[in-house]
């Protein structure tokens, strides 16, 4: 018996509209498809692509520096928000324990990784046959330490923001945020109802801030392409084959620098997976832009993902991004053995003090922007009385150098920031951390 439909029957009809809604967009999936692929599958055609073009490939420069641009226009007022509202956020006194604890590992960190770089030189010898260059250029001389020490008290506040001058700000921010604090802890009501508006000014900064990253982190594949394909193209095969040992040296040191991490995060009882899961993208980051500085924002969201609160990365890590500099301090103590190998000069076991001493120092005052290791190098070379000449041939592969130095630089970073939210219970658990990250998108 044929069946008749019901005309007061209520079932909807097939709507071919609704699967469509449902289909993502070609911008949807980009979106979706994860940053650290993106960022994988960008440095890998732009190795192929350098090696193909050559030297022309120079023509897509503006790409590379259209993004690292984009992330230097976010450093400063990154900084600045962000520490105001970490500093607010935390009782005063809680605050000085905290940096205390950050200073510490930041100081112990340095001092390993220049001794690593030292050892493993004295091991491989670096250097060992090839000639000392007869002309070049010496690099730019890094400021005296006094004078570093005086820049972090800037004369106009505005105009260090202006220069971006990162441990200005930082100073500026910390104060700021220390004065909102101590308001904001005061048993006068009226302090405490003044202070909120400004935390509020603040938290609201950082939210807008990293609205901002995201969108930046978007184009970071495009490059990333760039920059990546313009240092292969530069630099070629030829050119890296005498300074295969210095190089191996130093990528040698940056993985057992990371090594080091593990059993620092694993002694404090760290999901090494986990960190690491969300480190990759500012690692990755770091290396192909060869900036502390410009990979903050990425490394921020990264400290986000580990559920470390905001009072304690807002701190720790434009902190870090400034003086704490792992990798490049086991790049300088490698380097330095390779320059006193190709000039033929002894060093005593005095002048590697020094070399360790003075190197950990001169970390304070190195910006963290690409090619900041060069000075660094000549702080240590004058203070060991080496000479400056073969200086020019780190600087041929400075540039590969400082890829492996930035990514371990801002990995050193998230350590020790992950380690000190640990020791302060400013660790928040994955789930409420997956529900505010579902919330901002």
């Amino acid at each position: 018996m044929e069946q008749t439909s019901d005309p007061g029957s209520t079932q909807p009809e097939p709507d071919s509209s609704r699967t469509d809604r449902t289909e993502k967009t070609w911008w949807q999936r980009y979106i979706g498809f994860p940053l650290i692929w993106k960022f994988g599958i960008a440095l890998v055609l732009g190795v192929i692509a350098g090696l193909i073009v050559g030297p022309p490939i120079a023509t897509i420069e503006p790409l590379g520096d259209l993004f690292l641009r984009l992330l230097q226009m976010l450093v400063v007022p990154l900084v600045l928000v962000t520490l105001i509202s970490g500093a607010a956020s935390a009782a005063p006194s809680s605050l000085g324990r905290v940096g205390g604890k950050v200073f510490g590992f930041y100081l112990l960190t340095s001092v390993v990784a220049i001794s690593l770089g030292l050892g493993l030189g004295l091991l491989i010898g670096p250097g060992t046959g090839l000639d000392m260059p007869s002309t070049g250029e010496d690099p730019e001389k890094a400021p005296p330490l006094i004078e570093t020490f005086l820049n972090i008290f800037p004369e106009n506040i505005f105009q260090a923001l202006a220069e971006g001058n990162v441990l200005a700000v930082i100073f500026v921010a910390v104060i700021i945020g220390f004065a909102v604090g101590t308001m904001a802890y005061s048993e006068d009501a009226r302090l405490r109802e003044l202070a909120e508006p400004v935390k509020k000014l603040a938290d609201a900064g950082c939210e807008v801030m990293f609205k901002i990253v995201h969108g930046v982190l978007e184009y970071g594949p495009i490059g990333v392409f760039a920059l990546i394909a313009v240092v292969v193209g530069e630099t070629g095969t030829d050119s890296l084959l005498p300074m295969l040992n210095l190089t191996g040296t130093v990528y040698l040191g940056i993985a057992l620098m990371i090594v080091a991490y593990s059993l620092l995060l694993l002694a404090f009882k760290v999901n090494i997976a986990r960190f690491f899961g969300a480190a990759k993208d500012p690692m990755l980051t770091a290396y192909v832009t060869r900036s502390s500085s410009g990979t903050l924002p990425v490394t921020m969201r990264a400290a986000e993902k580990l559920g470390i609160r905001e009072g304690t990365y807002g701190f720790s890590l434009p902190l870090g991004a400034t003086i704490n500099m792992d990798g490049t301090a086991l790049y300088v103590g490698a380097s330095t053995l390779f320059v006193a190998n190709v000039s033929g000069v002894d060093l005593s076991f005095v002048q590697l003090l020094e070399a360790v001493a003075v190197g950990v120092l001169a970390s304070i005052g190195t910006a963290g922007v690409p090619g900041a290791g060069l000075i660094m190098l000549s702080l240590v070379i004058s203070q060991a009385g080496l000479p400056f000449a073969a200086v020019a041939l780190v600087a041929g592969v400075d540039a590969l150098l400082d890829m492996a130095r930035t990514m371990c630089n801002v990995t050193g970073d998230l350590v020790v920031t992950r380690i000190v939210a640990q020791t302060e219970g400013q660790v928040e658990e994955p789930s409420r951390v997956r529900k505010r990250s579902r919330s901002r998108r």
